[in-house]
């Protein structure tokens, strides 16, 4: 398969890394408004470790203009990692084309424009897959997998962390500009609202507070309210000082364990029975971002016919995303429709 990767900034650096991984694809083209992007390449950016420290780009054909790369080459499939303002256009012409997609999270600023992106996609007959690359993570996906099994009963609470300082790597600083990036709850938060949303549904409100600058949430708690008895929270923050670093972080607390994961602490994932000594499951090594793009280029090749993530289900993470900004801004519970 012949891959191209739409923006070269962070994102764009990890999907170019795990997309040469895969056996049966190649980078063929990557396409920045950038014209210097090649020279600045191996420059560490970023929040979190996993950038390839050189990047082979022999045989790549670059572009700075998204129309002339529509144009003169025949792709498979596309990475858009580029600002979240940019999501809708270049997705919806990139699939209109033919081109299959895989669009980095948020799907786009507002639900609205999540809807032209699903009516696009199915009107092209094309796969578009939003790269929410937490529910491949292997702690985060072998946690699912037990709560799924039942093995240690019900989830009765759960706790999830994403805190870190405000960004300040991103290209022109475009996500610190809510305009273009929806700010932290869309950026950062939604993380862990659609992991929540993976687990158990979607839930039938949800109660937030948050901490704002300029009007828009720079650090936020949210209860998520579910007909089950149990007590899912989550917290997001752009407000950690820049010695802090990055941490994700959950507890979930089942009938007969406790799971555990900290990105900050060795070992990071472990398990404590209600009964025995805790231990740590035997999970991949590789990280979420190979794994999203491993499943996508199995599941455009016809290789796996279950999605792990639909669109509809991207589409209401983001609406879960807007009823929280609302739940803060009003200080009530918001409802949400199935």
């Amino acid at each position: 398969m012949r891959i191209g990767i739409v923006g070269f900034g962070f994102m764009g650096r990890m999907h170019f890394g795990c997309w040469s991984q895969m056996p049966d694809a190649d980078v063929a083209v990557i396409c920045d408004a950038n014209p210097d992007i090649v020279k600045s390449a191996d420059k560490h950016i970023g929040n979190i470790p996993g950038l390839p420290e050189h990047f082979d780009m022999s045989g790549v054909q670059f572009y700075t203009d998204f129309e002339a790369m529509l144009a003169n080459e025949t792709l498979d499939a596309v990475s858009i990692t580029v600002p979240t303002c940019l999501h809708l256009d270049l997705s919806c012409r990139s699939l209109r084309a033919g081109i299959n997609v895989l669009c980095e999270k948020p799907m786009a600023l507002n639900v609205g424009q999540c809807r032209q992106m699903i009516d696009t996609a199915e009107q092209a007959g094309g796969r578009l897959m939003i790269a929410h690359c937490i529910r491949f993570w292997p702690a985060y996906a072998n946690a699912g997998d037990i709560i799924r099994s039942g093995q240690y009963g019900n989830v009765l609470a759960a706790n999830f962390q994403r805190l870190t300082a405000r960004p300040a790597w991103s290209s022109n600083n475009w996500l610190a500009d809510a305009r273009q990036s929806g700010g932290m709850a869309l950026d950062l938060h939604i993380h862990d609202t659609d992991y929540i949303h993976y687990l158990f549904g979607m839930p039938s409100g949800v109660r937030s507070r948050a901490v704002a600058s300029a009007g828009t949430a720079e650090h936020i708690k949210t209860d998520y309210l579910y007909d089950a008895d149990m007590l899912i929270s989550a917290e997001g923050s752009w407000l950690a000082s820049d010695s802090f670093g990055f941490r994700m972080n959950f507890e979930i607390f089942l009938e007969k364990a406790t799971i555990v994961y900290d990105c900050t602490r060795d070992p990071a994932y472990q398990i404590y029975p209600q009964d025995g000594d805790p231990f740590r499951p035997a999970i991949s090594q590789k990280d979420g971002y190979y794994h999203e793009i491993e499943y996508f280029s199995n599941w455009i090749a016809g290789k796996v016919s279950k999605e792990v993530i639909t669109m509809r289900q991207s589409m209401d993470s983001v609406r879960i995303i807007e009823a929280e900004k609302e739940s803060a801004d009003s200080g009530k519970t918001v409802e949400l429709n199935p």
